[in-house]
């Protein structure tokens, strides 16, 4: 599978770079988010928010496993750290299959329920304070994607 990948030396970096990604998404696409606790997934969130024209602050869902926000289309952002059971019928498919873009941190807890076709984007930590997007497209329209937003 190709990877791309991208350095973010500052959180506004992570933050533009999805507002950019955002700008080309559209109703049914999915990104699952991983990386350690304080790595900027919810910082990417907030950015993707933004590039969707979300005015909301954006959270981390920890617990509720799932916020809804409205923009030029809806954002479905889910945490499923908390899930105990991955094959817990949730109601997942609705949100992957809907009108929106739908993020979830945590994916691998719920391989098994996520949709062949998405974009994975690992957030390591970096030198000096920076971050390191790995983005896996799962899918050619994944990759074209990929190939647009870092050119």
């Amino acid at each position: 599978m190709k990877q791309f990948e991208f350095v973010s030396g500052s959180p506004d970096t992570t933050m533009d770079f999805s507002k950019r990604l955002a700008e080309r998404l559209m109703p049914g696409d999915v990104l699952t988010l991983e990386g350690d606790l304080g790595a900027g997934k919810t910082t990417f969130t907030k950015g993707l928010a933004q590039g969707l024209g979300i005015q909301r602050n954006v959270s981390s869902p920890t617990f509720t496993i799932i916020k809804e926000y409205m923009g030029r289309m809806p954002l479905y952002h889910m945490d499923v750290y908390r899930v105990e059971d991955s094959f817990e019928d949730l109601g997942f498919d609705e949100y992957f299959e809907g009108k929106g873009v739908t993020v979830v941190e945590w994916a691998h807890l719920i391989e098994d329920q996520l949709p062949e076709e998405r974009l994975q984007i690992d957030i390591r930590h970096g030198e000096a304070g920076s971050r390191m997007l790995i983005l896996k497209p799962y899918g050619v329209r994944y990759e074209e994607l990929c190939k647009e937003i870092l050119g």
